[in-house]
């Protein structure tokens, strides 16, 4: 399901639209998974009231286990990451919604995080600093977070005729901010050096 037209500006396009990654269904899948495989080896068990209990806590929590797939499921479909012309959205929320929109001309940075697992899987964070009141925004379990950090910054040179990155600053600030992200440093240090940049 794509991003509803009907949410956009006049003259607005869409340059990306994506849900999140399919890793967020390794978590509750593996446990269905895991939960079916115990329910088999404790048919193995001898007849008695030890392999009729097990099977019914077993199918008790299989049944949960699909509960929570599915609405993991629902929650997946109903959301959304787009970069447009104009801005970037996020969007979350079956029954509740949340949302995040942040016009391309306050970005002033877009940082992507990822370890060697989200690497190999072509997952990861991206981590966007706006100037607004919630400064920055992390987004997880993106598809490709680098592509999309090139597509953001492209978006903003369409936009507004300068690169995200074209301060020697905004470059630091970036190199900081991941290593923020990777544990390099701490939070002290970051905002200590960020003073220092900032000036």
């Amino acid at each position: 399901m794509a991003y509803p037209q009907k949410l956009l500006n006049r003259g607005e396009h869409i340059n990306l639209d994506l849900r999140p990654h399919w890793v967020v269904f390794v978590k509750p899948g593996s446990i269905v998974i895991v939960f079916v495989a115990v329910a088999i080896w404790a048919q193995q068990l001898g007849d008695g009231w030890l392999k009729t209990g097990v099977s019914r806590v077993l199918l008790v929590a299989i049944l949960f286990g699909l509960i929570n797939l599915v609405a993991v499921a629902l929650r997946w479909s109903r959301t959304f990451f787009v970069v447009t012309s104009q801005r970037v959205i996020f969007r979350e929320g079956v029954l509740a919604r949340r949302g995040v929109e942040i016009p391309l001309e306050r970005v002033n940075n877009v940082n992507f995080a990822q370890s060697i697992v989200e690497r190999m899987l072509g997952a990861g964070d991206l981590l966007i600093e706006s100037a607004s009141e919630d400064g920055q925004q992390l987004f997880s379990d993106i598809r490709n977070p680098e592509q999309v950090q090139n597509m953001i910054h492209e978006a903003i040179h369409a936009r507004t005729g300068k690169s995200a990155d074209a301060s020697p600053v905004v470059t630091q600030l970036e190199r900081l901010e991941a290593m923020l992200l990777r544990g390099s440093i701490t939070q002290s240090e970051f905002d200590e050096q960020k003073r220092r940049l900032l000036g």
